[in-house]
């Protein structure tokens, strides 16, 4: 019988660290061998999956293909290796804690005891493995989320001790830690790595593979000192320095040999290893050194005195992802949409509005969208961000003072944003979790426009990302027309009503539903560059694909 191969990844020390980067390029390296890989991220948390958390608490939300709200490190999984990933791709507690509740209920067990020790890993050893059958992989790779040593991740590593002692030589683990080097002491300490492994240790499990993040790399006397301690040759012991981009991360895995001593591990058939295309990328991202400033206005990045990146991540990177194409720098500036002066926005390239929920920073958002539309800059509307845009539009060039969204006023008179028609009932009985429109919808472009124009000149490869449908929404569309299939995390639209009284006034509709019923986009006449997406193409804009909208705006942005 062939055994399915399993790679895990755990953390130590402190989150953030890098795991999910680890992971992507690692499966990077053994696709680009003709090794079949998928990947998978574990949170530990209760919640079904991550739509219903705060973005200031966990971090961006990533949406898949088939529409499921999942961890960031899913668009990291993506980028990196050009997969398109699904459901099957994205596990939680909450998810395995309610299949085991629903079939107790229904007398699944035989009226036994239910406990979590015996009953919860073998659903989670299920779910791994049905995610490689899904995607058909001969290697899954499965993240583990937060630290060794939290209880609430300890039915993991049980799940990963039984499936190695099924299966010892199908089954490896990489244990990704920190190496601090404390500004008064001047050295890197493994002391804090140590204690994770003895953690790890405690729980039956020991790793095959450390990787250690730090500032630098890590010397041959921290080596030795870690590998002593996890009872592990030297050579097993990785260096995962920072790197002036995350990109650049698979060449410096590849020199110290990772894939290879997995492949080996794993007892994998391997091909040739075929890096050209990402080399390619590297001499492009050595070479954008020309920067353009752009101003993301949001309202998720700030935490106390600190600015939390990691709430719009998909955003910088399909910005990254644009410049390195264009040989440019995008310089971003993080601007508080309850908290600026608009003369800020003023010495700025380009402006966004990404992704909101809720009424909170609302105001500031349309007046960002009103200086760039009033001052000629590059605009850049992403799903709140076209509904920021339109309620801007109808205020102030059609007179419609009282226009809003009825997410932030419910009794508007001008309701130009208002709730999809089969959402209501979902909000009535306060069905939140899962209920909004999710994951790839076609968007038939309009003929002549800014956005059919992107698409035209950066997009037309069949293998395009935005042209791989969801069998579950499948278009409606003519020959004629170019139809993208974009990813969607909404509950609200643009309102029909007014749609004949924005276009008399220069408001293109730029893109729609096949059937021509939702507004997908929108742009304006008369200007560099100016649109909104009820979509999001940050979700699959991949450094080898950029997306076509983020580099027409960049590309504006330069101009």
């Amino acid at each position: 019988m062939k055994y399915m191969k399993f790679v895990f990844v755990s953390g130590g020390v402190l989150s953030g660290l890098g795991k999910g980067i680890t992971a992507s390029a690692l499966a990077l390296l053994l696709k680009s061998r003709g090794i079949k890989v998928t990947l998978m991220k574990c949170d530990m948390y209760l919640n079904i999956d991550a739509g219903t958390m705060n973005p200031m608490e966990h971090g961006e939300v990533f949406v898949t293909h088939d529409g499921l709200e999942t961890d960031q490190d899913l668009g990291h999984y993506e980028r990196f290796t050009g997969l398109t990933l699904n459901k099957s791709n994205y596990l939680t507690n909450g998810q395995i804690y309610k299949v085991v509740l629903d079939k107790e209920r229904a007398l699944g067990y035989g009226g036994i005891c239910v406990q979590p020790y015996h009953h919860i890993p073998p659903e989670i050893i299920k779910r791994w493995k049905e995610a490689g059958e899904k995607n058909k992989a001969d290697v899954v790779i499965v993240e583990f989320g937060g630290t060794v040593g939290e209880y609430e991740g300890l039915l993991f590593y049980e799940a990963y001790r039984r499936l190695k002692m099924e299966n010892p030589s199908g089954v490896c683990l990489i244990h990704v830690g920190y190496l601090p080097a404390p500004n008064h002491i001047g050295e890197l300490k493994s002391k804090p790595m140590q204690q994770s492994i003895i953690n790890l240790n405690s729980l039956g499990v020991q790793p095959d593979f450390i990787v250690g993040r730090a500032e630098n790399n890590i010397d041959l006397k921290r080596k030795e000192k870690i590998a002593f301690i996890a009872g592990l040759p030297i050579e097993n012991i990785i260096s995962n320095p920072n790197l002036s981009s995350v990109y650049l991360l698979p060449d410096k895995l590849e020199k110290e040999k990772l894939a290879e001593k997995v492949i080996k591990k794993l007892r994998l058939g391997t091909g040739k290893l075929n890096l050209s295309k990402w080399h390619a990328l590297i001499k492009k991202i050595e070479k954008a050194n020309k920067e353009t400033n752009i101003a993301i206005v949001g309202k998720y990045q700030k935490t106390g005195d600190y600015i939390l990146e990691d709430t719009y991540v998909s955003v910088i990177e399909a910005l990254k992802h644009a410049g390195f194409e264009l040989g440019i720098k995008p310089k971003i500036t993080w601007i508080d949409s309850e908290d600026f002066d608009y003369k800020e926005l003023k010495n700025f390239d380009g402006i966004i509005v990404p992704q909101g929920w809720g009424k909170r920073g609302v105001e500031g958002k349309i007046k960002a969208v009103k200086f760039a539309r009033v001052n000629k800059i590059p605009y850049l509307g992403l799903c709140f961000g076209m509904q920021m845009a339109v309620i801007e539009f109808a205020r102030t060039v059609l007179a419609m003072k009282d226009a809003n969204t009825t997410e932030a006023d419910p009794k508007t008179n001008c309701p130009v944003i208002h709730v999809m028609n089969n959402q209501k009932e979902y909000l009535l009985n306060k069905q939140y979790g899962g209920t909004i429109r999710l994951g790839a919808w076609p968007c038939k472009l309009t003929g002549g426009t800014i956005l059919e124009k992107a698409y035209k000149k950066y997009g037309m490869d069949k293998d395009a990302p935005w042209f791989v449908s969801n069998t579950k929404h499948e278009a409606r569309s003519t020959k004629t027309d170019i139809v993208v299939y974009e990813r969607h995390r909404h509950r609200y639209e643009f309102n029909n009503k007014f749609k004949e009284e924005f276009e008399k006034n220069g408001f293109i509709i730029s893109g729609t539903s096949p059937d021509g019923t939702l507004v997908e986009a929108i742009e304006l006449e008369n200007h560099p560059f100016f649109v909104g997406t009820q979509f999001h193409p940050e979700y699959i804009s991949r450094p080898l694909s950029p997306h076509p909208i983020f580099l027409a705006f960049v590309k504006a942005c330069k101009k």
